[in-house]
């Protein structure tokens, strides 16, 4: 089976959805065999790898739901290089009806047991929220990866993570390890972004990749153009850093490096 990796952080606007997408891309452009789960009712990722939220039929939604199969939801994304399944508003509509089914944290983990084996990386966009849609990623995930910028209030929430992580890892997935906490958004110029990047070094210093992700234009650019800054400027720099970011990765997943173990 491939690796599967919950990319989240309730915060919203800490590139999270950057992250899945131009990170997806990176790894296909590796030769990767690659499938980005839109998990978010918000369906940027779906938008950012060149679909229309409002047109996609069968989604994530009916996936959750029984209705479809991973695979029936599944596009290829030529001009990506990688395998999406979208979401839209519709999955909003999934955080209520979960609650009311039988193992409603296991549904994600279920409909991928069938498809992941396909793919080296799955990677799982979740939504800005401790729910229960984000709780079916780190039920199905094998790693967590936690976008995070380098801003005052960055450690705010960090906390409430970690402990739900905690929580998972103490009952329905016991393997679940934190893949990293990746710097997004960082300039090199700012005061604050090297002292709350410190503050992160000092804290989890073996859970914090080295890549740095720099505020950008291209990458603000490219999902207006529905495509990664990959394919949209493959010299800018959020570009290379997310080809940094993945061969990081990888290297990683090679040493075993995951880290089970967290900071209280």
């Amino acid at each position: 089976m491939g690796r599967i990796i919950a990319v989240t952080n309730q915060k919203g606007g800490v590139g999270k959805t950057t992250t899945c997408v131009n990170l997806a891309a990176s790894l296909a452009a590796n030769r990767r065999q690659v499938l980005l789960i839109d998990l978010d009712p918000q369906g940027n990722a779906t938008v950012g790898a060149g679909l229309d939220r409002r047109e996609v039929d069968p989604t994530v939604y009916d996936v959750l739901m029984g209705q479809t199969s991973l695979s029936a939801a599944t596009t290829t994304i030529a001009e990506c290089g990688f395998d999406v399944v979208p979401a839209n508003g519709d999955l909003t509509a999934a955080e209520v009806e979960l609650l009311s089914r039988d193992r409603r944290e296991q549904h994600l983990r279920e409909a991928l047991q069938t498809r992941a084996g396909k793919y080296d990386y799955v990677l799982i966009d979740c939504p800005p929220a401790l729910n229960i849609l984000t709780l079916n990623a780190l039920v199905a995930a094998h790693s967590v990866l936690i976008p995070i910028q380098c801003e005052y209030f960055a450690l705010e929430g960090l906390t409430a993570l970690l402990d739900t992580i905690r929580g998972v890892q103490s009952s329905a997935n016991p393997a679940l390890t934190i893949d990293g906490l990746l710097r997004t958004m960082y300039d090199a110029r700012n005061n604050l972004a090297t002292q709350v990047g410190e503050q992160l070094s000092a804290h989890f210093a073996t859970q914090l990749y080295q890549t740095l992700i720099p505020r950008n234009v291209r990458l603000a650019e490219a999902p207006s153009h529905g495509i990664p800054a990959l394919a949209y400027d493959r010299a800018s720099r959020g570009a290379l850093a997310y080809m940094a970011l993945a061969t990081e990765m990888e290297r990683r997943h090679r040493s075993g490096s995951s880290n089970p173990a967290m900071p209280a």
